[in-house]
């Protein structure tokens, strides 16, 4: 019997010898594709450029509608902000379960509107309705469009050799940040109410949209911000290796000097996963030219987005991470270990 895939995303082998070789017609405004470790496509059109991410409308009831609904749009709003540009367009095609009611639907609805007002985006065109075969939390999919000058957006072309590598946040912020919504009673028991009710905060820091937008304004390219990527899957560790990966360079990186919130590392140890590996949205990896990075962390920090310059951008590929005196090689991850805690959890609470 044939071996399962993993959860979670298509590895890089299968996307470079499938995918990436097989993406319909060539057109000359397209100026950045698909590619591991790049959140958006780029088109340059006359004197704008703009950026388009895709995700599923991913929307977990046991959040609660408001807080599922806000992070749905949040996952898309992040990517797009990724590319240096304003979040603008949404097209969003929502394939409900036959169970969901209007009430519900008029919840979620109404928090993707005032969401997509608050950051500016608006919605152009969509498709709502229910059918068999549909189950939360994968109910749809939308794609986001950002929009600018065509000399504002940032990407792994841009990356140099020397460039700093900021981090906001710290790592595994969406897996924290998920376990502490579904299993508030579990923190409770383990960490006591307080700490419960404190991590309760990492569902709302799961969004780099504003990390993206301070940083870009202080500079672009050669002034300021080169590239940006969301830590999703495989965490900060993935992120790093496919974002230099993605400009053919490689990454030095002081693991001591990565922020980490403590209420992250608890949880990651208490259900046994690494929070360098773990999925974490709402963690912004920010390469910059050496001359801007203190000034983009010192505006992060005074905006209440914690980050620090962790390492630097080298030459020669791959990821190397430092470590109380010592280095070692850092391989892509490549299966994320939030994914078999999170669902042997769960099973634990339904049994």
């Amino acid at each position: 019997m044939a071996e399962l895939p993993p959860i979670g995303k298509i590895d890089g082998a299968f996307f470079n010898e499938v995918i990436f070789p097989r993406l319909g017609a060539k057109r000359p405004e397209v100026v950045q594709g698909p590619q591991h470790g790049v959140d958006v496509g780029i088109i340059e059109i006359g004197e704008y450029a703009l950026a388009t991410t895709a995700d599923p409308v991913f929307i977990v009831p046991e959040y609660g509608w408001e807080r599922a609904a806000w992070f749905a749009l949040h996952i898309l709003a992040s990517d797009a902000a990724c590319s240096g540009l304003a979040p603008a367009y949404l097209a969003i095609d929502l394939n409900l379960p036959m169970e969901t009611t209007e009430e519900a639907l008029g919840l979620i609805w109404n928090v993707i509107h005032e969401e997509a007002k608050k950051i500016g985006i608006s919605v152009i065109t969509g498709h709502t309705a229910r059918y068999e075969g549909c189950h939360w939390p994968m109910v749809g999919g939308a794609a986001l469009t950002a929009i600018g000058p065509r000399d504002s957006w940032v990407g792994p072309r841009f990356m140099r050799p020397g460039d700093r590598i900021i981090v906001t946040k710290g790592p595994a912020i969406e897996a924290a940040g998920i376990f502490a919504a579904m299993f508030p009673d579990v923190l409770e028991r383990e960490f006591g109410t307080d700490f419960a009710r404190s991590a309760q905060e990492l569902f709302y820091m799961m969004s780099v949209v504003q990390d993206a937008r301070v940083a870009v304004s202080l500079g672009v390219r050669e002034d300021g911000v080169s590239a940006m990527h969301d830590a999703t899957e495989c965490g900060l560790w993935g992120g790093l290796y496919e974002m230099s990966e993605a400009a053919g360079l490689g990454a030095v990186v002081e693991i001591e000097r990565i922020p980490l919130d403590e209420r992250a590392k608890r949880i990651c140890s208490f259900y046994g996963i690494d929070p360098y590996s773990s999925i974490s949205e709402g963690t912004l990896i920010i390469t910059s030219r050496p001359h801007k990075a203190p000034e983009i962390v010192e505006m992060l920090n005074r905006s209440g987005i914690p980050a620090a310059v962790v390492g630097y951008i080298k030459e020669e590929p791959g990821l190397i991470i430092q470590e109380k005196g010592s280095e070692r090689h850092q391989p892509h991850p490549r299966v994320d270990p939030f994914w078999r805690a999170f669902y042997d959890a769960l099973g634990a609470k339904n049994a």
